[in-house]
């Protein structure tokens, strides 16, 4: 096995590779995925030294856990499993959002039941429920703790006030949110609050989507039922916008002898060891691009021509649609 650089997660025990691998693609939201290919890269992740997997009873609605579960048959204790319960289905509208206690006990039974484990490492909230205050939803999940269900607590897309309340009723470790050169006002603004408390910042969508890797030049790069196309930055004269602000990134890619994706992602780590990314994918060679991500070695110049070159609200359109929106940072 690789040996990746750690990093602790908040106050807890848990130390995962600063590079992850984020899940949720591995269930067919960015295009057609397959499983037997999910397995090997999962393993793969792994071998690699990469002991930090994200999922969330949301993606492939189970699905996505299934996978990772046979994935870790005589894998477990080489990994730090996390994944997250809040969101539920609600056919011909966007997803609903349950915060009550017992479901949140409920929801827990069920993801141990799919990824066949014993505990949850670090378990989250997906969205926050705006009709049920935090304290009751955090005091459900502090009862899984005390079940021996769950080691950790985590928030997803959560505002500073809302992460504070929820901490005074069991400590946080983690609070995952998008973050990226691209999308950071949140994040910068979150991020004070967070340290004062003693809680990483898990970064997920940290490139972009994929816009940051340069890849996607326009809106037929993306496969067809790709839930990408439905998001403001990669529409019309947004995406225009958007790939002229990462060809400039390109440039200091070129630079550095390295990929933008890699760029980035050294970006983002620089931030502190506090933050870690979980970038997903569905292909071995990118998840070795990734990891390589770690031997990019920027100076303190380097990082703030990076944040100059895309600065906080310069990226074209919102990171999610209209609807969707209304269900972050709260």
């Amino acid at each position: 096995m690789s040996v990746v650089e750690q990093r602790r997660l908040g106050h807890s025990t848990l130390d995962v590779s600063a590079i992850g691998l984020g899940c949720m693609g591995l269930s067919g939201v960015y295009g057609p995925a397959d499983d037997a290919q999910s397995l090997t890269l999962i393993q793969r992740a792994i071998d690699l030294g990469v002991n930090h997997l994200d999922s969330s009873d949301m993606y492939g609605w189970g699905h996505n856990e299934e996978v990772i579960g046979r994935a870790l048959k005589g894998r477990r204790d080489r990994v730090v499993l996390t994944t997250k319960f809040g969101q539920v289905q609600n056919p011909g509208g966007p997803n609903q959002v349950n915060g009550r206690p017992e479901y949140v006990v409920q929801a827990c039974d069920a993801s141990l039941k799919r990824l066949g484990v014993e505990v949850i490492d670090l378990y989250y909230q997906h969205r926050v429920d705006p009709k049920v205050p935090i304290e009751e939803t955090v005091g459900g999940m502090k009862r899984c703790i005390e079940q021996g269900k769950v080691r950790f607590l985590g928030l997803s897309e959560a505002a500073p006030d809302t992460v504070r309340r929820a901490h005074r009723v069991h400590p946080i470790t983690a609070l995952q949110s998008e973050y990226s050169v691209l999308y950071r006002k949140e994040a910068e603004e979150t991020l004070p609050t967070l340290r004062e408390l003693g809680i990483s910042f898990v970064a997920y969508s940290p490139l972009g989507r994929s816009l940051l890797t340069g890849q996607i030049q326009k809106p037929q790069d993306l496969p067809e039922g790709d839930r990408r196309l439905a998001h403001p930055r990669f529409q019309g004269e947004n995406l225009v916008r958007n790939i002229h602000l990462v060809q400039k990134l390109e440039a200091i890619a070129r630079e550095k002898g390295c990929t933008p994706g890699q760029l980035v992602l050294a970006w983002l780590l620089a931030q502190g060891r506090d933050v870690v990314a979980i970038p997903g994918t569905k292909r071995i060679d990118r998840l070795q691009e990734n990891l390589a991500a770690l031997k990019v070695k920027l100076t303190d110049e380097d990082v703030r021509r990076i944040s100059d070159t895309a600065p906080v609200g310069a990226a074209a359109g919102g990171r999610y649609p209209e609807a969707q929106l209304k269900a972050v940072y709260i």
